[in-house]
């Protein structure tokens, strides 16, 4: 039994920080370098934004599982989560968070002296979010700010500049995807939040409206990645794998129109795992085969 709890413990902190979610940030930090770099990046700048994109993630997770493990018990759709269940204790997560923010730290001294100046940025933003649902609805553009530092930290590392116009432009991309799509997932629990006091856009303006601003919102993302030929070098096939993203993005919209905890997260999750490995074969397509 003693040989089992080890990997036993590490699959369930796994399956806590939904660690195969890293595709929602990981394929994005890497066409920013692509884009950045024209295709030929540093193999060493490339391993430690890997890291550091993979360390940021899973930390921001573990810490929002520990902070709204109350909320997560509260709540019937989340009550079989790990904290409220008993499977894993609040030390486990918080371990590892402790470590992935070291390996984030460690990344960020590996990746140069900007990295490093700004490695609190993260911190802030990943500490913050988990509050930010007690006290605004706009909750979900700090999500999505948080997921996009993975973007504009990768920009940064490979030409250790930090204020170029078309690092916020990719940025902001990256940051309204992931708002829309946690607009959507938050349809599930306006009862909920309301009875918790919980602030959500579903919530505050009601499930139409909700969906709505999020589909305003994902306008918005298709804007701004169809915008990058006008700061990188990218030709027809970007396009077209902009405009396949788009159609995911339209889908995961009608998909969540079925209501059900499963199209919502079919649309919120399953989806939107493929949107940013299409945009990063677009890119590849682009730089390597065209």
């Amino acid at each position: 039994m003693g040989s089992n709890r080890g990997p036993s413990k590490i699959a369930a902190i796994s399956q806590a920080v939904i660690f195969r979610h890293t595709l929602f940030s990981l394929p994005f930090a890497l066409s920013a370098v692509l884009l950045e770099t024209g295709g030929k990046p540093s193999a060493w700048k490339l391993a430690w934004i890997v890291v550091a994109a993979v360390a940021g993630r899973n930390a921001a997770n573990a810490i929002n599982r520990i902070v709204d493990r109350d909320i997560d018990a509260a709540n019937p759709r989340t009550a079989t989560r790990h904290l409220p269940a008993g499977t894993l204790r609040v030390r486990d997560l918080a371990f590892f968070a402790a470590a992935m923010f070291a390996l984030l730290a460690l990344s960020a001294a590996m990746l140069g002296p900007v990295c490093v100046a700004f490695i609190w940025v993260p911190g802030v933003a990943i500490f913050g979010y988990s509050y930010t649902k007690r006290f605004t609805w706009l909750c979900h553009y700090w999500l999505g700010a948080t997921c996009a530092i993975a973007t504009m930290g990768s920009l940064i590392a490979v030409s250790g500049r930090v204020f170029e116009l078309r690092y916020f432009v990719l940025s902001a991309a990256v940051a309204s995807w992931v708002a829309g799509f946690d607009i959507i997932y938050a349809l599930q629990d306006i009862e909920v939040d309301r009875a918790q006091g919980l602030h959500s856009i579903p919530e505050r303006f009601g499930p139409l409206w909700a969906r709505l601003i999020a589909a305003g919102t994902h306008c918005a993302t298709v804007a701004l990645l169809a915008s990058a030929p006008l700061f990188w070098r990218l030709g027809p096939a970007y396009l077209v794998g902009t405009g396949a993203a788009a159609a995911l993005i339209a889908a995961e919209h009608l998909v969540a129109l079925g209501g059900t905890e499963r199209h919502i997260r079919m649309a919120a999750y399953g989806i939107n795992e493929i949107v940013p490995l299409v945009i990063l074969a677009a890119v590849a397509v682009n730089l390597y085969l065209l």
